[in-house]
């Protein structure tokens, strides 16, 4: 009698707690949020630097790459999508909820937390700088006879925004954000390809690859990998998304969770493929790592789109902080025993915000990361992990189709996370000696 009681005690204070935490608060979210929020996710400032990936790839594996990450990362997703309720009457909120049932309590928290806490933490550091830095280009492009501003008070700027926008206290709460945030990556990916169309190709185009050794093109081409992972990196919200659907027996939440998620992939391809495959056409191996960047005319139009960056970078923060902030509550409430009041929530979201921008503002240089992260902590969450689970917890006959397409995926995510990370880790050493700190 008295175990009922414990049991059912703990049973209320969990459901009190969820009905507190961000991810859980609040379940109204339609199908298109679903689309916007996932668009948000994974469209990132990313794509601008595909035109310079393929230049590194060549058209074959380039073009091979992307098509063959677009289907993979939109089957994991599925996945992910399916196991969201795999369990009769119970919901998988968050990944590493997931990753508990598949590995058991203790070693999923081990396997999933951190790399799930590397990507988001490693996109909001990135999304402060690119914020900054996009900023600073908008700034030198509608005033190029202004004063020169250091990139650090950009990023400030930027950051200020993000304190304000962090107290909204749910994923639902943050639709409106993300909406905009949706429609400027729409809007910045159309400006660049067709920019680069309107410019057409350079007199002295090049598709020959960028470095002149062969170790050079080898190590080039594991680095670029690692940024083709970065831009499918979406997968380590889509259940916390998916949490804020409501669902019952008669209609589960994966059948408006996958509507949306087949819409936010159609937009995915819009803006993934024109923008890596017309930017390399256009300017071939002298392409920036920012394709904008190589589009320096016409000067209003640049703006714009460095603008639009910005908008949607500040959305996207967003999106990848709430599960942080989930986490990061729930840990103080039930392992430090902390009351969920305004009052912690208003401390711990103001404290991770200074630390992103503190990180964001002391190494400027953190995109030179996006290889070295792409590989080693996007990849596991978004190319083989879900596999993994699913084949853990699905149970598919052995050598039936979706046994042999799991571990398909699976052999090709981990040889992207053994040899991205080495392109990444090298490129950031050849690097390392122009970087200067609080530049």
């Amino acid at each position: 009698m008295e175990d009922d009681q414990k049991q059912l005690a703990s049973k209320n204070g969990e459901d009190g707690l969820n009905d507190w935490l961000p991810i859980t608060k609040s379940r109204t979210a339609k199908w298109w949020y679903s689309a916007f929020h996932n668009v948000t996710a994974m469209v990132g400032a990313g794509v601008l630097g595909l035109p310079y990936a393929m230049s590194e790839l060549g058209w074959g594996p380039g073009v091979a790459i992307m098509a063959l990450s677009w289907i993979i990362t939109l089957y994991t997703l599925w996945q992910m999508v399916e196991m969201h309720e795999i369990v009769p009457g119970k919901r998988f909120d968050r990944y590493h909820e997931l990753g508990q049932q598949a590995f058991g309590e203790k070693l999923g928290l081990w396997i999933v937390v951190p790399q799930q806490l590397m990507v988001e933490v490693g996109v909001n550091i990135l999304y402060s700088v690119t914020g900054g830095k996009c900023l600073k280009k908008f700034h030198d492009t509608v005033c190029p006879s202004c004063k020169d501003m250091k990139t650090t008070y950009f990023i400030l700027i930027f950051s200020s925004v993000q304190f304000i926008l962090s107290h909204l206290p749910s994923f639902n709460s943050i639709t409106g954000v993300s909406l905009a945030a949706a429609v400027m990556s729409l809007s910045y990916s159309t400006i660049a390809w067709v920019a680069c169309v309107h410019k057409g190709v350079q007199p002295d185009i090049d598709y020959s690859p960028r470095a002149s050794t062969k170790t050079g093109t080898v190590f080039q081409f594991f680095g670029a990998l690692g940024d083709v992972a970065f831009a499918f990196a979406g997968h380590n919200v889509v259940l916390e998304i998916q949490a804020s659907i409501p669902s019952t027996p008669e209609k589960p939440s994966k059948k408006p969770m996958w509507k949306g998620v087949v819409v936010a992939y159609i937009i995915v391809g819009l803006c993934y493929f024109p923008v890596s495959m017309i930017g390399y056409w256009a300017f071939g191996n002298h392409v920036e790592d920012n394709v904008l960047m190589s589009l320096e005319k016409p000067r209003w139009l640049i703006a714009i789109a460095n603008l639009f960056v910005v908008v949607h970078v500040i959305g996207s923060y967003q999106v990848f902080a709430m599960p942080v902030f989930d986490m990061v509550e729930a840990f103080l409430v039930k392992k430090m025993h902390f009351k969920p009041t305004k009052f912690l929530r208003f401390t711990t979201r103001t404290t991770y915000v200074a630390i992103t921008t503190f990180l964001g503002v002391t190494f400027p240089f953190f995109g030179g990361l996006i290889s070295f992260f792409g590989g080693f902590a996007f990849a596991p969450t978004t190319y083989y992990l879900p596999c993994i689970i699913w084949l853990i917890i699905c149970k598919p006959r052995r050598f039936s189709l979706s046994w042999f397409t799991n571990w398909l995926c699976i052999i090709i995510g981990v040889i992207l996370m053994v040899i991205a990370p080495i392109g990444g880790l090298r490129q950031l050493i050849l690097d390392a000696k122009s970087y200067k700190f609080y530049s």
